[in-house]
């Protein structure tokens, strides 16, 4: 690892932490496919056993810290969960730069371009966004999802559903052409559904964070989704509203991720640093001690009491040699 020097004013770090470190991502790598997955929690090393993670179907009001036991959060973090997605990506784009920027680190997977393989990171639903009859210029377009791709009467009406992650783990067109995306994957025997056809929206290589756009005609889905999202915010807003004095105080922090590539997972935590970019007003970053593995790159990140633009969240970037964790850059006030 290398210490970045760049433009970054740290609040509530001491001196010697006031210049960023970049650390290790936490995507995961597989030889061998879903086979492995289990095997991997079995030997981790970074979190053994996984004690300080709670599968979504064991999470309840009183595990939350006494302080914070309110429904309003717990909500919060349940609409989060419902939200949260696994990323499946199965080649490396010929694209990934070197180094990340403005530092020696080199970049994930850089040794690996253009080639296959394997890995799993987190991402959360952004939006959802309904299209009917689109029209190219020349014809009416139809549905473009995999069902209606061989289907003899596509359906005209379909929905955008968008997911923000991190860059590093899907990095530009070619790798999201080589991108699924499972969701609901809450337990071992869940009705999960996959999205298989994907497309790079945008994304920032500097702030670690890109959104991905898959298609589906599934109006039940798409009513599922939608009252995630409308709680979520709700809920977002109520929480900020309760704890926004205390934030600095609390320093609560949350995360939903799958590690290993296995089902959802929550952690709980504190924010430990604060890192503002000096030259953009509300672009900062965290880092935090709430539990994360290789599987949770790119898995949503909460800093309880404060909130963000809805179209620029942050979400986790990797692990540091101290133990902490951090985040990419996010629009944060």
């Amino acid at each position: 690892m290398y210490r970045i020097k760049n433009s970054l004013l740290c609040v509530g770090c001491s001196d010697n932490e006031s210049d960023f470190v970049k650390g290790t991502h936490e995507t995961l790598v597989l030889d061998n496919g879903e086979a492995d997955l289990h095997k991997h929690i079995t030997v981790c090393r970074k979190n053994p056993g996984h004690r300080d993670f709670i599968p979504l179907d064991n999470f309840s009001l009183e595990l939350l810290p006494k302080a914070h036991q309110c429904h309003e959060l717990f909500k919060l973090i349940s609409a989060v969960a419902s939200l949260t997605v696994r990323v499946d990506v199965r080649m490396v784009s010929p694209n990934r730069p070197q180094f990340w920027p403005y530092s020696e680190v080199t970049y994930p997977f850089y040794d690996m371009r253009g080639k296959s393989n394997l890995r799993f990171g987190s991402a959360k639903v952004r939006s959802v966004t309904k299209v009917v009859r689109a029209y190219n210029g020349e014809s009416n377009l139809r549905c473009p999802c995999q069902r209606c791709q061989g289907s003899e009467s596509p359906s005209d009406v379909w929905w955008e559903i968008e997911v923000i992650s991190a860059s590093h783990v899907v990095f530009d067109d070619i790798e999201a052409s080589y991108t699924s995306l499972r969701l609901f994957y809450d337990n071992q025997h869940s009705q999960y559904l996959t999205l298989n056809k994907v497309n790079m929206d945008s994304s920032s290589l500097p702030n670690d964070w890109c959104r991905l756009v898959s298609v589906t005609c599934d109006s039940g889905l798409v009513k599922q989704l939608t009252a995630s999202l409308e709680l979520y915010f709700e809920q977002w807003k109520k929480v900020h509203e309760k704890y926004q004095r205390s934030r600095d105080k609390d320093k609560l922090t949350f995360v939903v991720s799958h590690p290993h590539g296995c089902p959802k997972q929550i952690s709980i935590g504190k924010w430990t640093g604060k890192y503002k970019e000096s030259m953009k007003k509300y672009l900062n970053k965290f880092t935090y001690n709430a539990s994360t593995c290789p599987g949770s790159s790119g898995a949503p990140v909460h800093c309880v009491g404060y909130t963000g633009w809805w179209f620029c969240q942050q979400v986790h970037s990797g692990t540091l040699n101290t133990g902490l964790n951090y985040c990419g850059y996010g629009l944060v006030v």
